[in-house]
């Protein structure tokens, strides 16, 4: 039957005959427009739908589905079919015909068997909706349904067959759930690596505290074997290794991230190599692999890469060092690999204890001491207050590059140098090797990231303290002894609980989903966003309890900062898992030029990337000016690390790398100075010293009650309590106040007095020379804290 004889007869027939004659003319309409799911064909697509709907476990978290556009159809070029077949829909009886659609309690129940629950469903209607009244015509199935129904010749709920494919089309999750569930399937990780199932390894766990031996005993194996891999969590132990390799005579390349170096002068790969866990290669065979600190398997971010490591690499024997809590977890996961573990016991060589007495005051300082503080203000706040009492100190955080950390390691270390005090973050726990008499935990709350990627304020745990603690008193150090203490003395019975306390065991392993199974994902999904693909592969993925998939806030940040720039999947994936520090803007913007310039197919050389960070840079004047500079040694990381990965777009690693090095040595002499640009960083900012003629002792008190009360605040924050003000407070002075809460010292007090009569007197002198009149100064006296 011809399209126009069909067209013909189906105009012929009255509204009542054309709804008993649809079957013929559908069969007719199809070898034009494909598949017809209107009345007849409804109960042969709900089967197909209801046999191929999920019957997962899992519900899934549908608040993670986000709808797509759908545009309504504009006029067709071909005419209005479905009017001309049958006659033109009244929008308005269309109207009252999807809202009982969407009242009917049995489509609802319908909708939410194929997944579609209130939210979805709602959500699908609106759309719906909108995409039939905004039309302006109509495919000619759904025009005949809706023609039917507003006649009476058809039941409302014959709508949800074309209802459902809307709904799949804005949410097409819904249409393959099942493959979802397949792809994100993370039972089995040891299947992931058939080279290293095909061989019986042999696993041999070295366990004990801090000082131990247990890495070096570990280390002395690897020197000794044919070909070796050591796995370490910091690119400073990769460096440590990689250069007592070489020093031992055993040929040992380096991988990190950001560096490869080869020491065979042909090029040609050595037997050894030496890298970060996350660059190790889990194809290349070894005869001995290290994995150091292989507690940090439950690490909330980074897991996944000693999960892979552990499983992954093809070694003959394969070496863990850690601590005790990881040994049965690491026990489990092995017996799923038909492989069994010896464990060898190490005990700490040099002894420790924790001492009865607080250090209570500064004043108490002794060369070899090591104060942990939790934060860069309590580190430069530490260095000012020690550098008032004449002493000099040597200063390590996290964001301070390599070269500049063991600058400071080793003017500590050095006997013949006149720093003998350390001032440091957690940083010191693990990768630098120095010479501590005592560390003193300036205060036990540490700021953290939990599990669901929310921060939090809370006592360090054990396993921290353990790992802090133990850097005292170091076997190799001048020291053979170590003390612990704290500074304050209410934190001091804190402290030695948490050191009493079992470490809590290692109970799961993280995994992290890969470039091709994303890539798999976005092939159901292509038109998701990469941030949102994750958050649905982390909902719909399985795990058994020996695992857990890692927190990854930080790659969606990087995904939704660069989700507007055209790039491949592939592409998008890799810019994603550059490591960068999302607090430091300037950082994250340097990514987002990178991605746009890569995107333009514009290569990024030597002389644009000195452009866009204006080098020359000076030597830093201040603190802002150190943190802007740690800031651009971290781009040029980025750089580096992009140029391993694109190195066609990226090409002068080389260059930069020198670049980064000028750089290094600029930071270093910043950090060397780091009590002067504190000093200067104070007087600007919080004396507000700059820019004014003259400074009123008004002032001055009023600047000093506005850090009292930021002083107390954060104190508050971290300790969670503030304490109670003491019942003369008010009766006394300022400055008596902010000794008596343990904001001043009474040295510092008197060096404030000395440094502002100081100004005064220079600014008085100048007034006087240029003749400026004193009542002046006066009335600005008179004026009221503007504080």
């Amino acid at each position: 039957m011809s399209f126009s004889r069909c067209a013909l007869l189906w105009a012929r027939l009255p509204a009542g005959r054309q709804a008993g004659h649809r079957a013929a003319i559908c069969s007719a309409l199809r070898p034009h427009f494909g598949p017809f799911p209107g009345l007849l064909g409804q109960v042969s697509v709900l089967a197909t739908a209801s046999s191929s709907a999920s019957g997962g476990s899992k519900i899934p978290n549908t608040s993670l589905f986000v709808p797509l556009t759908v545009k309504p159809q504009g006029p067709s070029a071909d005419g209005d079919v479905g009017a001309e077949l049958t006659r033109p829909l009244d929008k308005n009886e269309v109207k009252k015909v999807l809202d009982k659609f969407y009242k009917r309690k049995e489509v609802q129940k319908l909708g939410a068997d194929y997944g579609l629950d209130a939210r979805l469903f709602h959500q699908a209607f609106i759309s719906f909706r909108n995409y039939i009244m905004q039309s302006h015509s109509l495919d000619v199935d759904i025009h005949i349904v809706l023609n039917d129904i507003c006649f009476g010749a058809a039941h409302v709920d014959d709508l949800f067959p074309f209802f459902l494919r809307h709904a799949k089309q804005i949410f097409p999750v819904l249409d393959c759930k099942d493959d979802l569930r397949k792809i994100s399937d993370l039972r089995i990780p040891p299947n992931w690596y058939p080279d290293a199932r095909a061989m019986q390894r042999k696993i041999i766990f070295h366990s004990g505290p801090t000082n131990s031996g247990k890495t070096y005993h570990a280390i002395q194996k690897y020197f000794s074997a044919k070909s070796g891999v050591y796995c370490g969590p910091l690119k400073l132990l990769a460096h440590e290794i990689f250069e007592k390799s070489n020093a031992a005579g055993v040929p040992c390349d380096l991988v990190t991230g950001e560096e490869r170096v080869t020491v065979q002068p042909d090029g040609k790969q050595a037997s050894h190599v030496s890298c970060t866990v996350e660059m190790c290669s889990v194809t290349t065979p070894y005869e001995v692999a290290v994995i150091d600190e292989i507690q940090m398997i439950r690490d909330p971010a980074r897991g996944w890469a000693w999960t892979r490591a552990l499983l992954g690499l093809c070694a003959e024997e394969v070496h863990l060092c850690g601590e005790p809590a990881a040994i049965d977890l690491v026990t489990e996961l092995m017996y799923t690999t038909g492989e069994e573990v010896e464990v060898r016991d190490y005990k700490r060589l040099t002894p420790i204890s924790v001492l009865d007495h607080a250090l209570e005051s500064l004043d108490n300082l002794r060369p070899g001491d090591c104060i942990v503080c939790f934060s860069k203000n309590d580190i430069y706040s530490v260095s000012r207050q020690i550098e008032i009492r004449g002493l000099e100190s040597a200063v390590i955080y996290g964001s301070l590059p390599p070269g500049t950390k063991l600058a400071q390691a080793k003017k500590f270390n050095d006997p013949n140098d006149p720093c003998k005090i350390l001032v440091a973050t957690d940083a010191i726990g693990m990768g630098l090797n120095l010479s501590i008499r005592r560390i003193i935990f300036y205060s036990l709350i540490k700021p953290c990231i939990n599990e669901k990627g929310e921060k939090e304020l809370e006592p360090i745990t054990t396993s921290q303290a353990l790992q802090i603690a133990g850097r005292a008193g170091r076997f190799s150090s001048q020291f053979k002894e170590g003390e612990v203490t704290t500074m304050n003395h209410e934190d001091l019975s804190l402290l030695k609980e948490i050191l009493k306390r079992p470490v809590d065991p290692v109970t799961a392993a993280g995994l992290h989903p890969t470039a091709e199974q994303i890539e798999m994902f976005a092939y159901h999904l292509p038109d998701t966003t990469l941030s949102n693909l994750i958050d649905i592969f982390v909902d719909f993925s399985q795990v058994d309890g020996q695992y857990f998939v890692c927190n990854m806030d930080d790659f969606k940040f990087s995904a939704e900062l660069i989700q507007h720039i055209p790039l491949s999947l592939r592409v998008r994936y890799i810019f994603c898992t550059a490591p960068i520090n999302k607090k430091q803007p300037f950082v994250c913007s340097s990514l987002l030029q990178f991605a746009r310039q890569y995107s333009r197919n514009e290569p990024l050389t030597f002389a644009w990337l000195r452009r866009y960070i204006k080098w020359p840079l000076l030597p830093p004047k201040n603190i802002k000016d150190l943190m802007d500079l740690e800031a651009v040694h971290d781009v040029l990381d980025l750089y580096l690390w992009l140029s391993y990965r694109f190195m066609d777009m990226f090409p002068d690693a080389s260059l930069i790398r020198d670049l980064q090095k000028e750089l290094d040595g600029v930071i270093q002499d910043g950090v060397h100075n780091i009590t002067k640009l504190i000093k200067v960083s104070e007087t600007h900012k919080l004396l507000n010293l700059e820019g004014f003629p003259s400074v009123s002792q008004s002032r001055l008190s009023g600047t000093l009650k506005s850090q009292a009360r930021r002083t107390r605040g954060t104190k508050a924050l971290g300790s969670k309590a503030t304490e109670p003000p003491s019942p003369n407070a008010g009766e006394l002075s300022l400055a008596s106040r902010l000794v008596q809460q343990g904001l001043l010292t009474p040295d510092m007090l008197k060096q404030l007095e000395k440094e502002w009569m100081t100004q005064q007197t220079e600014r008085s002198k100048g007034r006087t020379e240029s003749g400026t009149h004193p009542k002046a100064t006066r009335r600005k006296k008179k004026e009221p804290d503007s504080d």
